[in-house]
């Protein structure tokens, strides 16, 4: 059971055990330090508010490629909290978010086997592993939008009524009708 005073010197192996989930999104959420094409935000599910700090600060203070880790503002309906953590989207990653959860897996006493992850709203759960990861996050921005393009920042000026062009499909019958009508 977790205890709760604060934990001033540091987490210890098995500070965490039972209280944080054996799942992880990636891209779930918005990123809050800049461009989701540019950060990559993790979360992770926590039983309460004390113990997401705590891991929120270990995250924070232990590792150099984490630009912020921050907690929700609230629980969730089953009283739990997210704990968000961003990065700078790099080829590096895997390898780094695959150390990041061998330590976590000393805090909770959790097996890696157990754990896994899903990609932006792909409601499929991977198992957590450096392929899988290398696989199925872009990382780059280039791989971002590629992936997902710019559907969200056309919809915020739909919705603003701002006046856009309209991007076309490109094939062989649209260049044939581009040709005859002169645009081409």
């Amino acid at each position: 059971m977790y205890h709760q005073c604060n934990l001033k010197e540091g987490l210890e192996q098995g500070d965490l055990k039972r209280l944080v989930t054996s799942h992880i999104g990636i891209d779930n959420y918005k990123s809050k330090m800049g461009d989701d094409a540019d950060i990559l935000v993790i979360n992770f599910v926590v039983e309460g508010k004390d113990p997401a700090k705590d891991l929120m600060t270990f995250i924070e203070r232990g590792y150099d490629f984490v630009l912020d880790a921050d907690i929700s503002s609230g629980e969730d309906d089953e009283g739990r909290w997210l704990v968000f953590v961003e990065m700078e989207r790099s080829r590096l990653r895997p390898k780094q978010i695959m150390r990041l959860i061998d330590d976590i897996l000393n805090l909770t006493d959790q097996k890696l086997d157990d754990w896994t992850f899903n990609y932006h709203k792909d409601s499929i759960k991977y198992p957590l592993n450096l392929e899988n990861l290398e696989e199925q996050v872009p990382l780059s921005p280039k791989l971002y939008r590629e992936r997902f393009g710019d559907k969200e920042m056309d919809q915020l000026k739909e919705n603003a009524r701002v006046p856009m062009k309209k991007k076309t499909v490109s094939n062989y019958y649209t260049d044939i009708i581009r040709v005859a009508a002169g645009l081409k």
